[in-house]
């Protein structure tokens, strides 16, 4: 089953019922905060090469930056989301929501089960995170940015 059937039966609002999303006060300040350290962290990793022994957790270092940007839009959103996985429900567009999906998926892989992730698929990874925040920056993060 693909990710775009099962987003059919689960929606955001799941996640909100069972608690891993929760409604809070618009926090400008806060989402500040999260882009200008995601900023200065992609600054940071960009500086370093991609070779066997940096793959792993660059690739997991550049998912938390996505992270933090989505946390960041969710924040001037009005929401708290306490589950990954939420936050590929509260991307409204299917083909940021599936990439983002993987992504959670290869982190965890590598964080919990220890799986190993070759140069190539990191450097694909990365640049495809790359793209997607900017997408993101563009699409909800203007004002702020500013």
């Amino acid at each position: 089953m693909g990710f775009g059937r099962f987003l059919i039966k689960m929606n955001f609002k799941d996640f909100i019922k069972q608690g891993t999303v929760r409604k809070a006060s618009i926090d400008e300040a806060l989402a500040k905060s999260l882009i200008k350290n995601a900023k200065e962290d992609m600054k940071f990793f960009n500086s370093l090469n991609i070779n066997e022994n940096s793959c792993r957790r660059l690739m997991t270092n550049y998912y938390d930056i996505l992270r933090s940007i989505l946390e960041a839009i969710a924040t001037l959103d009005g929401y708290k989301i306490y589950s990954h996985e939420a936050f590929a429900y509260f991307l409204k567009e299917e083909n940021l929501a599936v990439k983002f999906d993987r992504f959670r998926k290869i982190r965890n892989s590598i964080n919990y089960y220890g799986s190993d992730i070759s140069i190539e698929e990191t450097k694909e990874n990365i640049s495809e995170i790359k793209d997607m925040i900017k997408i993101l920056n563009n699409k909800y993060l203007k004002e702020v940015l500013r």
